[in-house]
């Protein structure tokens, strides 16, 4: 092998190491922005906190990352994906695999103050229905939550 291949074989290998991996937020991320969420709402009251965590551009949004608020009951107070599920009862909603997803992380947030749940959904930068793991806090009768897509 010629020295001038060995060195653009090194080069590509240095350039290559050098790139790196696109893997989303992590889990890590999901909570950081729940409580951030939690924050805003506990100090900025709902009525201001829901409309920025529905605002795709804002800053409870980031790529594939972004905060749900489900009422108790199943209603969707607040959005970052998808603006238009806000004010739907989303009770019966189910994944792929038809597990009641809402109804699940409704009745979960009523017994215990954190949580994850796995489900799936489709994820609204590469539009295919993913694995996911949603992280939540209950806020009085609220479920205020973030979730991380497992590729």
């Amino acid at each position: 092998m010629s020295k001038n291949l060995i060195a653009i074989a090194t080069t590509a290998a240095m350039v290559l190491v050098a790139i790196p991996a696109s893997a989303g937020a992590s889990k890590d991320d999901a909570i950081a922005l729940v409580k951030k969420a939690v924050t805003a709402i506990k100090s900025d009251g709902a009525e201001k906190a829901y409309p920025a965590i529905s605002d795709r551009t804002g800053p409870f949004v980031k790529d594939d990352l972004y905060v749900v608020v489900y009422q108790l009951d199943g209603k969707v107070l607040a959005h970052g994906a998808n603006a238009k599920f806000v004010g739907k009862d989303m009770i019966e909603a189910q994944d792929v695999d038809g597990k009641l997803y809402v109804k699940e992380r409704v009745e979960m947030a009523a017994k215990q103050p954190s949580f994850w749940q796995d489900y799936k959904f489709v994820n609204p930068v590469s539009k295919k229905v993913e694995p996911k793991e949603m992280y939540c806090e209950r806020l009085d009768n609220t479920a205020v939550c973030a979730g991380v897509y497992k590729m």
